[in-house]
């Protein structure tokens, strides 16, 4: 099965590995947080890196392989054997070496992983629920789609494994994993009761060289839900089929960072032209403008270093994305008047964002506007604690570090969800809160939601974003009720958390 490798935008992250709720883990110290924030924009230095090194596919990258990577990329990019670069040299060998693989109607994605790490796998196992809160009424089968148009996230493979332990240890449902969004057709989605989208991210469907294959898909989703189905969708699910656009100016005279093509969506030029200044500024030593292999092999070692503090010797994606941001600079921030400058369609929100599907984001619940950097600390609150979908959470209030979502104010509403729950937004301190692009006038964020379209039924659970929240037995228990609601096994108060017209605040 063939994967597509996709490069991403400038992404600038915290790093620190911490505590999730009474779930302890070991902490990590990590490197500090780089200056600048991410906003709309999706970090494709890092994570593209970390794909075109990670030679075996395995979800970790080595010391060896990122030197490996390195190296062999010198040799090809020094074609006339001079022994050394210029920074145009680094620019076009990286530009050519992230690149797209592909692309997006084959059989899933060149490059990503499949693969969880097994450590995160026998720890999720540990945590697993021992039963379903529903009996299935039929045997249920589930289809578990991995495949990501933009940013890939490391924890696709193992939120595709818990959705397939979850199934098998209760008995609530049979698994297929697949990559490939050409198994998004009528006829294959007739053996199946529900679809989980496993951070889909971009236009996951889409087949950029085939409209008929992309129309075709996209209809078999929504009649596959409105037609008696499910669908269910874990974190970057709603970081589909949007863009942004140039926003209009914040309150405070800026617009905010990381605008243009949408999250995940920068151009390959971009990472290129973002990395190979930051290569030639630490790497070259002796400062005549040219990188010698020495020099590339130094600075591939002290990377290594950077991104490796506890000296384990290898780093996984979410890790290695973080950690390998904070060395490089902070994207700009346009003034006002530049990004009031730009021409922005009709339909755009004041924060830039424009979704692509309205159909699809109207169903998922909303897109991507900004979030809080692995790993914010976040506190649950339940917003309906009668629904047995939040049974698992009476007791102590839920504590979790990961990326966090807030969605726009045009995106996400109650008037077309039941929120089941959401950020305790009192708990978060003001530093915090001061973070947020275009921050929600409401404060409402909510975390996990239910509706029905049609006769189909949607669950979708914001947190998912790093390997270490799968090893949280509420929150698998969470996603447990949530996918037993979307098959239809059990039942849920699922009307709109306030009446149309009404104040859409969180309570």
């Amino acid at each position: 099965m063939k994967l597509t490798r996709v490069p991403m935008a400038l992404c600038v992250c915290a790093v620190l590995a911490m505590t999730i709720g009474s779930e302890a883990q070991q902490p990590a110290p990590q490197a500090p947080q780089a200056a600048g924030g991410r906003g709309g924009g999706r970090g494709g230095v890092s994570p593209a890196l970390f794909t075109a090194a990670d030679t075996n596919k395995d979800g970790t990258l080595t010391r060896s392989e990122f030197k490996g990577t390195l190296d062999d990329w010198f040799t090809k990019w020094d074609a006339s054997g001079s022994g050394s670069l210029t920074q145009d040299q680094v620019t076009a060998g990286l530009t050519a070496s992230l690149q797209p693989a592909g692309g997006g109607g084959g059989r899933g994605a060149q490059g990503q992983n499949q693969t969880p790490n097994p450590n995160d796998v026998q720890a999720m196992i540990a945590a697993l629920p021992d039963k379903a809160p529903a009996t299935p009424r039929q045997p249920r089968k589930v289809l578990v789609l991995g495949k990501s148009a933009g940013f890939v996230h490391s924890s696709i493979p193992l939120a595709a494994r818990t959705v397939e332990e979850l199934g098998k240890k209760t008995g609530a449902w049979s698994t297929t994993i697949t990559y490939a969004p050409a198994d998004i057709n009528a006829q294959n989605l007739k053996q199946y009761d529900a679809i989980f989208l496993d951070s889909t991210t971009g236009a996951f469907l889409d087949d950029p060289n085939d409209q008929a294959a992309t129309d075709a898909r996209r209809k078999a989703l929504l009649e596959f839900v409105r037609g008696g189905k499910g669908l269910a969708g874990i974190h970057a699910a709603t970081d589909s089929y949007h863009r942004r656009d140039a926003p209009a100016a914040q309150p405070g005279g800026n617009a905010p960072a990381g605008f243009g093509g949408g999250r995940g969506f920068g151009g390959r030029g971009g990472a290129a032209t973002t990395l190979a200044p930051v290569m030639f500024a630490q790497g070259d030593t002796n400062a005549d403008q040219k990188l010698s292999r020495a020099e590339m092999s130094t600075l591939a070692d002290a990377w290594f270093d950077k991104i490796d503090p506890q000296k384990t010797g290898s780093v996984i994606q979410a890790d290695f994305t973080t950690r390998f941001a904070a060395l490089l600079p902070a994207p700009a921030v346009p003034s006002a008047p530049a990004a009031a400058a730009a021409p922005r369609p009709a339909q755009t929100g004041p924060d830039g964002q424009v979704g692509t599907w309205p159909e699809f984001n109207k169903m998922i619940g909303g897109f991507f506007k900004f979030h809080w950097l692995d790993p914010q600390e976040i506190t649950y609150k339940i917003d309906d604690p009668k629904s047995p979908l939040t049974a698992m959470f009476k007791g102590a209030p839920l504590v979790v570090h990961d990326e966090t979502y807030t969605f726009g104010m045009d995106t996400f509403s109650r008037e077309n969800l039941h929120i089941l729950t959401s950020i305790d937004y009192s708990k978060m301190s003001d530093a915090d809160k001061a973070k947020e692009d275009w921050p929600r006038t409401d404060h409402d964020f909510a975390l996990s939601w239910i509706k029905r379209d049609g006769n189909g039924r949607v669950f979708y659970m914001a947190h998912g974003h790093h390997e270490r929240n799968y090893a949280v037995k509420p929150l698998l228990e969470h996603l447990l009720a949530g996918m037993q609601y979307a098959l239809g096994d059990l039942k849920a108060d699922d009307s709109p958390s306030v009446k149309s017209g009404t104040k859409t605040a969180a309570k």
